[in-house]
């Protein structure tokens, strides 16, 4: 605790000199010293705190790919969830069901040069007419995505994903795969 106090008085002091608003890697938490807020762009709250997750869903799994407790943007998290499951399973999946924010010009030629379909509608002007087949597979599409949502809203509610109180990063961690198990942590 000594350690973490003299390390926020260090900040306090270089933010005073500097005349800054804010450090890179502050710290908000004296029980906690590794969480970091993570701004979001949400209703309900504009700044979150604890660590941000990238996971896949697969077969009623969950797969954490990722867990970090500094901010990162999921989108770069797509080529190595779409190996790391070819090397799980031993082929690349049929299709991907994704947030908007990993439909990027990269991932979607990613997953063409892999025959993957994403899901989604494609960049441009949304086309004039959409059958009601595209329709049905749209709306098909973002029900498997919300599946992986489910998990977070399950983890959160039942679980108590969102009040981890783990003193060290590695043990906040373990809580957290313990939420998702018995898929754990992808290597």
């Amino acid at each position: 605790m000594l350690l973490v106090v003299t390390e926020v008085y260090r900040q306090q002091l270089w933010l005073y000199e500097n005349k800054k608003q804010s450090i890179s890697d502050a710290i908000v938490s004296l029980n906690q010293p590794h969480i970091r807020p993570i701004v979001r762009v949400k209703a309900r709250e504009s700044v979150e705190f604890g660590a941000k997750l990238s996971a896949s869903y697969f077969d009623r799994y969950v797969l954490l790919n990722h867990i970090s407790w500094d901010n990162f943007n999921e989108s770069a998290d797509l080529k190595k969830q779409v190996e790391g499951f070819k090397n799980d399973i031993g082929y690349y999946p049929e299709s991907v069901h994704v947030d908007q924010i990993y439909r990027t010009r990269e991932n979607r030629v990613l997953c063409k040069k892999r025959g993957i379909k994403m899901s989604g509608p494609p960049l441009g002007r949304p086309p004039a007419n959409v059958s009601k087949e595209q329709k049905r597979q749209a709306n098909e599409s973002e029900r498997i995505r919300n599946s992986i949502e489910a998990n977070f809203g399950q983890g959160k509610i039942r679980f108590s994903l969102n009040k981890i109180m783990a003193k060290l990063s590695h043990t906040s961690e373990t809580a957290i795969a313990i939420t998702f198990w018995p898929c754990g942590i992808r290597g």
